[in-house]
């Protein structure tokens, strides 16, 4: 399962970056921008958190979006805290990137089916939610 998993996700991934590509975006890049055009500012952890990243690959993910001045990153009242926020550059780089993620999306949807991509977005959901629970306690990580 393992193995198959992450074999869709690849050739999914890789499929909605070469569809990407003109923007200058990848799709972990784009989704990152969407969370943040959505939520505003917020702290990096809890960003990361959300987006079911670990901490390097946020950050890998972040640093060139950041060297292109697509979003910010400041210390929040806690030191401890990095505050990241989508710019003005990075609002017309997700506004030009979204007609083709709509491209990539519907080619996929398209494929695989009236109603199957609901079906198969819920039984992923479920597959993460099971994968999320701790086995020797019976809660999530």
């Amino acid at each position: 399962m393992c193995f198959s998993v992450r074999r869709a996700a690849r050739a999914v991934t890789q499929a909605y970056d070469r569809t990407l590509a003109p923007s200058g975006l990848r799709a972990t890049q784009l989704t990152l921008l969407v969370a943040l055009a959505r939520v505003g500012t917020v702290p990096f952890a809890r960003l990361a958190s959300a987006l079911g990243m670990d901490r390097t690959t946020f950050t890998r993910n972040v640093a060139p979006l950041k060297r292109d001045g697509l979003l910010t990153m400041r210390r929040g009242p806690d030191r401890r805290v990095k505050l990241v926020a989508i710019t003005t550059s990075g609002r017309k780089a997700l506004a030009r990137a979204i007609p083709l993620w709509e491209r990539a999306q519907r080619r996929i949807t398209t494929g695989l089916g009236a109603g199957h991509w609901d079906s198969l977005r819920r039984e992923i959901e479920r597959i993460t939610a099971l994968a999320d629970i701790n086995p020797r306690e019976g809660t999530r990580p």
